[in-house]
């Protein structure tokens, strides 16, 4: 893995300056009057804190006046592209002595119990790694013998569990527990009573001591290459997927850290960058209870002013049209010049276009929903509502669009740059931000109250919504 010197994306890095409180001396063979680099990870990032040239001997020092948060750091070799892992924890004064040729088997650390844990640990595992690798390549070339190999497998498997026990229980406060403890999946009882009675317990069981040992306090776990892997899977895989299932998970975890300001960055980071963009359309609702429980009322030390615009207008832009709210209101001209409403129009469900006449995609599009409205769509209570958005073109534009493509039984309205621009200059959002438009044709699926179904679907998703709804119906 190569360290990068890079910035989270919507905060300002870490600095170190050169004194004394923590002083990790370095020797790295072959390199010479070379730099070399002390970075750590932080989620999917690799920023570098530090630097030292090494002298004649291959000798650095890395030093600075502020203790270095605890966790997985990397020395990364002059051109970054190689480099090797080392463990900080309360101790930060220790020397590190290294030959590049022969590191994996060489490397040594003086005054450090933790690195010198951390190396045994590491050369276990990458032989009983070795062990475990060539066992299941045997299985497989000679599987007239799985049922044996199968028994060293699960032996080896439990040996590499008793080690990590035997660390644990050893070592209780140790940096390597408290990773190791965070790497651990819950084993479900394999007897429980309530298993009998209850299809899901293991499920229920598997989540509810998937963070057995973790303190989400503790910014040690960030600066480590698996804890945002590990959140992501709790997330993905365990997780009920709905809006007020996940921003409950995200409160419980934001409680603990804001006990550490490094723990409260990582996860606000990760997560408002998680849901910036969001990959389900409930999603929405997350990241706006994002903005309103943390963002809109408080500063943070790590965020820049960019930043902090960029959350708030991207919450604003969704705060009018979260899933199952009313879509806003929309009054502007049909094609005779009468002021049509949205919330006019009578029918069990509205299908919104926004759309742009000049627009290529809208120009298929636009057909092909028609077609649909007609073929099946208005028998099961759908009314098309057409907010043409004039960019490019003109009116004449869309009155030949509809004229061209006969599209008689569509509610038309059009929005032109005019209207945009006086709703702006009185301090009223314009319709492009209420409905988040960022591309063209954007679709909204409304119900009778005009309570949003469904956002930013194609027509393909909107047939199945249909047909789901007709089918519960039935």
């Amino acid at each position: 893995m190569r360290i990068v010197n890079t910035l989270l994306a919507l905060a300002v890095g870490l600095t170190a300056s050169a004194q004394n409180a923590y002083e990790i001396k370095v020797t790295l063979k072959p390199f010479k009057n070379q730099y070399i680099y002390l970075g750590h990870y932080f989620g999917k990032t690799l920023p570098i804190i530090d630097s030292v040239k090494l002298n004649e001997k291959s000798e650095g020092v890395f030093k600075g006046s502020k203790k270095l948060g605890g966790g997985i750091y990397l020395i990364g070799y002059p051109d970054r592209s190689q480099n090797f892992e080392i463990l900080v924890d309360k101790n930060q004064r220790f020397s590190v002595i290294a030959d590049t040729a022969t590191i994996a088997k060489t490397i040594t650390f003086q005054n450090s119990p933790d690195n010198a844990q951390f190396r045994a640990y590491q050369q276990y595992m990458a032989s009983n790694g070795k062990t475990l690798d060539a066992l299941y390549k045997q299985r497989t070339a000679q599987p007239q013998d799985s049922v044996a190999l199968t028994q060293k497998i699960i032996a080896v498997n439990k040996q590499i569990h008793d080690y990590r026990v035997n660390i644990m229980t050893k070592n209780p406060n140790s940096l390597l527990t408290v990773l190791l403890k965070a790497m651990r999946d819950p084993e479900v009882p394999k007897n429980a009573p309530e298993a009998k009675t209850d299809s899901l317990f293991g499920y229920h069981y598997f989540k509810a001591h998937y963070w057995d040992g973790v303190n989400f306090w503790d910014d040690r776990l960030a600066r480590t290459p698996f804890f945002e892997a590990r959140l992501d899977r709790y997330f993905e895989q365990l997780v009920y997927p709905d809006a007020d299932s996940v921003i409950k998970e995200l409160d419980w975890m934001l409680g603990y850290a804001s006990i550490s300001e490094d723990m409260q960055r990582f996860l606000l980071v990760k997560y408002v960058n998680r849901y910036l963009n969001q990959k389900y359309m409930w999603e929405d609702k997350v990241f706006v209870h994002l903005y309103e429980k943390y963002f809109s009322q408080k500063t943070y030390p790590w965020l820049n002013e960019q930043g902090k615009k960029v959350i708030t207008d991207r919450a604003y832009s969704l705060m009018a049209n979260i899933m199952g709210t009313p879509a806003a209101d929309v009054e502007l001209p049909d094609t005779s010049g009468k002021k049509i409403n949205l919330y006019s129009v009578n029918s069990p469900y509205t299908l919104l276009v926004i759309w742009d006449p000049t627009c290529g995609h809208c120009k298929e599009l636009v057909p092909k929903l028609d077609s649909l409205l007609h073929s099946k769509w208005k028998a099961q209570g759908v009314q098309m509502f057409g907010l043409a958005k004039e960019t490019e073109g003109s009116k004449k534009d869309w009155m030949n669009m509809i004229h061209d493509h006969k599209l008689n039984d569509w509610v038309h309205v059009y929005y032109s740059k005019a209207d945009e621009k006086a709703r702006i200059d009185a301090g009223v959002p314009g319709y492009s931000q209420l409905f988040d438009v960022q591309s063209f044709p954007t679709l909204y699926l409304l119900d009778k109250d005009k309570r949003i179904i469904a956002k930013k679907v194609t027509e393909e998703q909107v047939d199945e919504i249909l047909a789901v709804r007709q089918k519960n119906k039935s």
